[in-house]
């Protein structure tokens, strides 16, 4: 006789399961701690401070620090179950903070969530879990987990509220850890999930959502920046794709793949007067390379360090829908492996693809697995950055 699986998938009762919930003192997680705490579930919170950037960065409120370790601490003691705050500084610098200032100063254009997940969460904190018994861990993460009955293996989809998906995030997750994570949320939209945080009568419930990324102030990524190394302001010139100095730069930290703003350029300098936008950046000649929007026009996308959840199709030219960006509705391309490397042929030319940025891959709305981006290409001008 089939035994009848419960919530987390696990042939036993709630209450012989322990889950351990990432809990970042948000609303998202707070929900998913009470809900499986409802259930039945043996649930341990656990909480990681991953910086103390009181001294470093002026930030209030800032993700897993402060007032947010203390709002899931609330959370736990309000409905009993166990919670740990876990001191991961130096794993959190080491990991993401160091890559996200050595990003910078290679002009390319970091994501520093994607890092924090792949390596702080899915693979220090998962370690936790397993070394508290916990069968799985559960996050209040915004994206759909489904499990082959054939393979016993499971698969992300984009969340259904697609406004609040977080797949593009969470390309890196390998295999074995998908197999242990779980999330509850996937398939409900924030309104109903702000619902069951005033049903529960969470602390926590009307709290805002963030905005940035959780380390850089009021989004000024150039600040953090120089505080983690004060000499990155080395100034350079500012060329077209001629090689004509049109102006004066205090850093490429300052710049992004097509950044319009903030050039410092002027009008007059374009035969036609149309406005410049940063092409390309160079960190060996300090040069930020200006162009037309024409010359940001990309239909070639080289990846490298992929991960993927599905096996290599051996060589063979795969139609997937692709988002280089989080924000961006996905778009059609076609995907050729190459071991941990890959090339995306657009459909379609895009604007301001960024090297350092992800290009995540979907088949309908399953994430496949993607890369970091390293360079790109305009077939028909043969352009590249």
């Amino acid at each position: 006789m089939e035994q009848t699986l419960n919530s987390l998938g696990f042939a036993k009762a709630p209450e012989d399961t322990r889950v351990v919930v990432a809990m970042s003192g948000g609303v998202d997680s707070s929900v998913t701690a009470a809900l499986l705490h409802e259930e039945g579930y043996q649930v341990i919170g656990v909480t990681l401070q991953l910086y103390d950037y009181g001294a470093a960065v002026e930030r209030k409120g800032a993700c897993c620090a402060g007032q947010d370790i203390y709002d899931a601490k609330r959370v736990a003691e309000e409905f009993g179950f166990p919670h740990y705050v876990l001191n991961y500084e130096d794993n959190f610098k080491e990991s993401v903070i160091d890559d996200f200032v050595d990003t910078y100063l290679k002009g390319e254009t970091p994501i520093p969530c994607v890092k924090c997940n792949q390596t702080v969460k899915f693979r220090d904190l998962l370690k936790v879990a397993k070394d508290l018994g916990a069968e799985c861990m559960a996050t209040g993460h915004y994206i759909k987990r489904s499990v082959d009955p054939k393979t016993g293996h499971a698969s992300l989809e984009r969340a259904i509220d697609h406004g609040k998906d977080q797949s593009y995030f969470l390309f890196a997750t390998t295999q074995e850890q998908l197999d242990f994570l779980r999330f509850p949320l996937g398939g409900w939209t924030k309104d109903v999930t702000r619902q069951h945080a005033q049903r529960l009568g969470l602390n926590n419930a009307q709290k805002p959502d963030s905005q940035d990324i959780c380390f850089v102030p009021n989004g000024d990524y150039a600040s953090v920046v120089k505080k983690i190394n004060p000499n990155t302001e080395k100034q350079g010139n500012i060329v077209t794709l001629n090689g004509d100095v049109v102006g004066q730069h205090n850093g490429i930290i300052h710049y992004t793949i097509g950044q319009r703003k903030g050039l410092g350029i002027g009008g007059g300098v374009s035969p036609d007067n149309s406005p410049f936008y940063v092409v390309k950046i160079d960190a060996q000649t300090n040069q930020v390379i200006v162009g037309d929007k024409e010359a940001l026009a990309r239909d070639v996308i080289h990846v490298q360090d992929c991960n993927w959840l599905i096996e290599e199709q051996n060589g063979d030219a795969l139609p997937v829908m692709l988002k280089f960006r989080s924000v961006m509705k996905p778009i059609p391309a076609t995907l050729s492996m190459d071991g941990t490397k890959a090339t995306l042929l657009l459909d379609t030319p895009h604007y301001g693809i960024a090297p350092g940025q992800a290009a995540v891959c979907y088949v309908d709305n399953r994430v496949i697995g993607g890369g970091w981006i390293t360079s790109t290409q305009n077939r028909a001008y043969q352009m590249a950055a």
